[in-house]
Parts: C-alpha cells; sequence; structure tokens
C-alpha cells in the first residue's frame, strides 16, 4: 500500500520540502492551500525521523497516510483519555487534593516517558492516594477536567461518517464512564478504583489496565465488530500506548512524547484533536 506523507501548519521552507523529496522518495508535491502539502508515494524511511525535530521546529502536524484514504474509510476509533481526550492527568488531579501531586506528577512522566514500567508506576501513585475521600473524583470532574481543544470536533466527524468509538485507558472508570455517556462513546475500558467505606484504598478492582491491556482490548473490539486493523485509528500520546498504536492502522501521536512521536504514522504537534480531519 502507498502512502502519501501529508504536512499541515505554517509554510514549508524550500530547503526542508526538498530533504523530504529526497528522504521519502516522493514522486510529486502537491499544493493543496497555503497551509497543506502533500507529498505523493512519500514512503518513511529511517532518514525522515532525522528531520522530525525541522519540522516540529517549524511548527507542523505531519503524517503517513495510506494513499486515497478519507475518514470515511474508517470503522473503529480508540482514543487513550488522559492528556488526550482530555487536557489533565486524572491522577495527579486527585493527587492534588492528598498533598501529593508534585510527588506523583514525577511518576506519572515518568511512565509516559516510558522510564518506568506502567504497572509499577501505577501502583507506587495510587498508594499516595490511600485514605482519600472518594468524592474527590466528583470534584476533580466538575472542576478540572476538560476536553482537548477538538475533541468533540473530531468525534462528531467520526460519529458522523458511520464509525465506533472507544476510550481505552490506564486511567479511571470513573471518568471514563462519565465522558462516554455525556459524549456517546460506544466502549470504554479502565481500572475501576477501589474504595471503601467512602475512601480511595489505593488499589484496583481486577487486573490493571496497562499498555497490553489497552493492545488487548483493541484487537477485542476489532474481531467483535469485524474490522480489520487497517480500518482503524488508535490516538495517544505515551508510552502505555505505543502497543495500542501499534495495532492499529493509523496511529496518531497527539502532543505526544518523542519516542512516540517517531513511531507514529501521524504527529499533531500543533492545534486540537480536529486537526486529523485537516491531514485526512
Amino acid at each position: 500500500m502507498t502512502t502519501d506523507l501529508i504536512l499541515q501548519g505554517s509554510a514549508l521552507p524550500s530547503f526542508l520540502l526538498d530533504k523530504l523529496i529526497q528522504t521519502t522518495g516522493a514522486a510529486h508535491v502537491n499544493v493543496e492551500g497555503m497551509q497543506r502539502i502533500r507529498l505523493k508515494d512519500g514512503k518513511r524511511t529511517p532518514e525522515f525521523l532525522a528531520l522530525i525535530p525541522l519540522l516540529e521546529g517549524e511548527r507542523l502536524n505531519w503524517g503517513f497516510i495510506p494513499s486515497g484514504r478519507r475518514l470515511a474509510d474508517y470503522r473503529l476509533i480508540a482514543f487513550d483519555m488522559d492528556s488526550t481526550l482530555i487536557t489533565i492527568e486524572c491522577i495527579d488531579e486527585l493527587a492534588d487534593f492528598a498533598g501529593q501531586k508534585e510527588a506523583v506528577a514525577a511518576v506519572t512522566e515518568a511512565a509516559m516517558q516510558g522510564e518506568i514500567d506502567y504497572t509499577e508506576s501505577l501502583s507506587r501513585r495510587l498508594a499516595l492516594l490511600a485514605g482519600l475521600d472518594a468524592r474527590t473524583l466528583a470534584e476533580v470532574y466538575k472542576e478540572r477536567l476538560k476536553l482537548s481543544p477538538g475533541a468533540r470536533e473530531l468525534l462528531l466527524a467520526c460519529q458522523n461518517a458511520g464509525m465506533r468509538s472507544a476510550i481505552l485507558s490506564g486511567g479511571f472508570t470513573y471518568f471514563t464512564e462519565r465522558l462516554r455517556i455525556e459524549l456517546g462513546f460506544d466502549f470504554a475500558t479502565s481500572n475501576e478504583l477501589e474504595i471503601a467505606g467512602g475512601k480511595i484504598t489505593g488499589k484496583v478492582v481486577g487486573a490493571i489496565i496497562d499498555a497490553q491491556a489497552k493492545a488487548t482490548h483493541l484487537d477485542r473490539l476489532k474481531a467483535e465488530l469485524g474490522i480489520d486493523t487497517l480500518d482503524t485509528i488508535a490516538i495517544g500520546d505515551g508510552a502505555n500506548d505505543l502497543l495500542m498504536m501499534a495495532r492499529a492502522g493509523l496511529s496518531v501521536a497527539f502532543h505526544a512524547k518523542p519516542a512516540i512521536r517517531a513511531k507514529a504514522d501521524i504527529a499533531i504537534n500543533q492545534g486540537g484533536l480536529d486537526s486529523l480531519l485537516h491531514l485526512l
């Protein structure tokens, strides 16, 4: 399957365009408006990776997209939640109420960078929440949780195109279920916090939803719905999303860590989630 390299954002310097043509072997260059360029038959190569910092320096979004494919050609889209569908890390905000935000946020960042195993990192962070009043969950949802810019627009476009939608998160069911209902997602999978006596215990109910579990749930959805991998989109920002993204036909890194951008088909570095619509 051939791909096109799509560039979207600010004007592209001619020296960088020349380098992109050389490294991707693009056959043609089409200027599709002031802020969109298509390099036809552009191939992702090891040499392209060296140009990613230059693209980001020029405030460009980019993506290797199968030639001729549109949003309507896809049938399932899966979102990570924290720092992807929403602007916050819910566990960090819960930790703020426990006076542990700095400690928890440091572990969260290390986990998203891939420096700490996710299961270990979650266990360490949850231990710092033990004894926190469970009513804090509602306070975080009401006062601090905000959708990422463009989230509603992208989801609505996907729903209008007939796509199924899912939240696959290492976060918590209190938040994913409310978002599923409020936004009209078809599915949601995440960790269930254990609560006893009105307090968060610092544990989860059942097995932890980690990177492998997210990927497994995506595979399960594809199988149950009869959807081919090529017709699936997965969006994430951290190391815990890489396996899930690898199981999709189109992987999207949203304001992501460098290691995730380097492996994704699409990198949205500027603007909101609806930038994916402009790339497709």
